[in-house]
């Protein structure tokens, strides 16, 4: 079982973003001295809800202050820039960390996003799956032209070329966020891991596990590799002495978070859009995910494990807003949660 951390650099109320940051960044670097296998970055763009605007130029920063732990994009949105860029930038960081760097993409939501990067909505509703598949060759050939939709350039040839890592793998992996049948669908074709919400309980996420294995059976995928998938399952984790102490830490700091960043987004057409009662939503949080003592937080990841297949988890370890508590938070779960685990 591999336990990873999930910082998403929330902004709590009274805070500053400098400060915020800078809690991502040191909560990302205990993560390696705690021994924690990953550390998965969030991007969002003009809201509290996350400070981070750019998920891989965060993963270059931490990859050049680590040694060991591996780094993630969870996610990059593709459709709020051109997938040769992603590419490009994905490939120097494949190739310069030494194989460390995961990328997550994802399409991300109706924001104003598209509008100020200048994809529009098209970009978020019909040209996610031909960024996508131009993402993937760029990672995966030595030389690549599109005749799209929405991408068309003449063959140029891909520097770094990724593939050419000393590294165990053909290239950088790929993982893809996943929230409906259709995502799930389009990861299975592709082959692709899915990275999978910490809204959803083991029920939900097995039944997608069991649909993306369907999908990639259907369309010929190698066994090995459907066996060998390995999906990741995005959680909420905050240890304490006590149940009743963790749930009390989440459930006082991170309705005021969520209130205060998710009520920031603004729809690029005007839908109208409904916002979770965030007191309701962390208490949904705190009774799927690892919140409580150390065994009570070992036993929810291995039977969550056990239900769903994933051995893979990225944790939310900030969510007291507090940078002492939060670095306490990820030095336990490498002492007293990991080794329950092995």
């Amino acid at each position: 079982m591999r336990v990873g951390s999930f910082v998403l650099a929330a902004q709590f109320p009274g805070q500053g973003q400098g400060e915020t940051l800078h809690r991502a960044v040191r909560s990302a670097e205990v993560a390696e001295e705690a021994g924690l296998d990953s550390v998965w970055l969030a991007e969002h763009h003009f809201v509290p809800y996350g400070t981070c605007p750019s998920a891989v130029t965060l993963a270059a920063l931490l990859l050049g202050r680590t040694r060991r732990i591996r780094i993630g994009t969870a996610v990059s949105v593709l459709p709020t820039t051109h997938p040769v860029t992603l590419g490009e930038q994905t490939a120097l960081l494949h190739l310069t960390s030494g194989g460390r760097f995961s990328l997550g993409v994802g399409r991300g939501g109706p924001w104003v996003d598209l509008e100020v990067f200048g994809g529009g909505l098209e970009a978020y509703e019909q040209g996610f799956p031909e960024s996508l598949d131009l993402l993937m060759r760029w990672l995966r050939e030595p030389a690549v032209g599109a005749d799209g939709e929405r991408f068309r350039f003449r063959e140029v040839t891909v520097v770094p070329r990724p593939s050419e890592a000393l590294t165990d793998t053909p290239g950088p992996e790929v993982v893809l966020a996943c929230t409906s049948p259709g995502s799930v669908r389009l990861a299975a074709e592709r082959g692709l891991p899915m990275l999978l919400g910490m809204h959803v309980g083991d029920e939900e996420k097995a039944e997608m596990v069991i649909q993306w294995q369907r999908h990639a059976r259907a369309c010929g995928r190698p066994a090995e590799e459907i066996r060998g998938a390995a999906h990741v399952s995005a959680g909420v984790c905050q240890i304490a002495d006590r149940h009743t102490d963790a749930a009390e830490t989440l459930l006082k700091a991170m309705p005021g978070w969520l209130r205060y960043g998710l009520d920031a987004h603004v729809t690029v057409d005007g839908r109208a859009r409904r916002m979770r009662d965030p007191l309701a939503y962390t208490e949904l949080l705190c009774g799927l995910h690892p919140v409580g003592t150390p065994e009570l937080c070992a036993d929810r990841l291995a039977a969550t494990s056990e239900r769903t297949g994933i051995s893979r988890f990225a944790l939310l370890v900030e969510g007291s807003g507090d940078l002492a508590a939060t670095e306490e938070n990820v030095r336990r779960l490498g002492a007293e949660v990991l080794p329950r685990l092995r």
